[in-house]
């Protein structure tokens, strides 16, 4: 088939990559996000996607909007078969998924109807989920209510931050996505229609959503530090001044400090929670770099009864 990929982040390179090797099918073109402003001088930046697709020689398209009329008509004039996307970041009008023969194929990651929405692998980490995975399916008007093609499963570690398992997914989907790709080629592969049951939704994580609120129980704790690693990352205030939390430790066997409450050693600083105490190992304390939170402590001299929150 001849595929017009839509993607932005580094999160879908991988499934590109699949795509552009594949001796079944050919990109013809990439879809994009416009570029965006980045590092400390906020120049211009072309997206991980837009980068790759210009060192594989391939068009590359980037709509303000993707029903501006020039794109719809340079879309029309190449005339996919199917457009494989991946992350794109733009919800598509219906005048754009009428185009491609066989439609908009999106590779999203959890296991529809489950996580619908923009940060499904943050929310399956924040949910404590044991299981997730990644699903392709057609891109209809809802919100990826789409009828699904194929499905994969990912075990969610106890130490998984949102970043780890979605690195995970990208490869493992990547694979995915060409495969359905395959079986919609040669008519092999039918979707399937999500069940009513079972339906969850993952909104983009705001900042006010990483706030870590010290009189929930530590595991809650453990699962925002992760689930918000690396974007938008969790934080606290300490002292005034917003302290990102990079990673903590579970520690059962401490229970003896007060929500928030600090208590620290040569090595070691730990915080209360709800249920009982977490070490902090990695922190990021405002307009600094990261380091280790024993490194954090000793610089700021914490007193006896100061707390993380106040």
């Amino acid at each position: 088939m001849r595929l017009v990929f839509a993607g932005t982040p580094e999160v879908a390179v991988p499934a590109l990559d699949a795509l552009l090797a594949s001796d079944r099918h050919e990109v013809v073109a990439v879809v994009t996000r416009p570029d965006a402003p980045a590092g400390r001088g906020r120049r211009l930046v072309a997206s991980p996607v837009a980068q790759r697709a210009e060192e594989a020689g391939i068009e590359v398209l980037k709509p303000a909007k993707p029903r501006d009329e020039e794109f719809l008509a340079r879309l029309r004039e190449i005339g996919p078969d199917c457009c494989p996307v991946v992350a794109y970041g733009a919800l598509l009008p219906k005048v754009a998924l009428d185009i491609p023969a066989r439609g908009w194929v999106n590779l999203h990651f959890s296991l529809l109807p489950a996580w619908r929405g923009a940060a499904p692998v943050q929310h399956a980490v924040l949910a404590g989920d044991e299981v997730t995975g990644a699903s392709t399916f057609l891109i209809e008007e809802g919100l990826d209510s789409g009828p699904v093609f194929g499905v994969l499963t990912e075990r969610v570690r106890p130490t998984d931050t949102s970043g780890d398992l979605l690195t995970r997914l990208a490869f493992a989907g990547a694979g995915l996505l060409a495969a359905t790709m395959d079986g919609i080629e040669d008519g092999t592969l039918n979707a399937v229609p999500q069940p009513a049951d079972g339906v969850s939704l993952a909104p983009k994580l705001s900042v006010e959503d990483a706030r870590l609120d010290w009189t929930t129980p530590a595991l809650r704790v453990d699962r925002v530090v992760r689930g918000c690693a690396p974007a938008p990352g969790a934080w606290t205030v300490f002292r005034g001044e917003r302290l990102k939390v990079m990673s903590v430790a579970l520690l059962p066997d401490r229970t003896d400090l007060a929500p928030g409450e600090l208590a620290v050693t040569k090595n070691a600083v730990y915080a209360g929670t709800g249920s009982h105490a977490v070490e902090l190992l990695w922190v990021q304390p405002q307009g600094k770099k990261p380091m280790k939170a024993a490194d954090w402590a000793r610089g700021v001299r914490i007193a006896g009864g100061e707390h993380l929150g106040a």
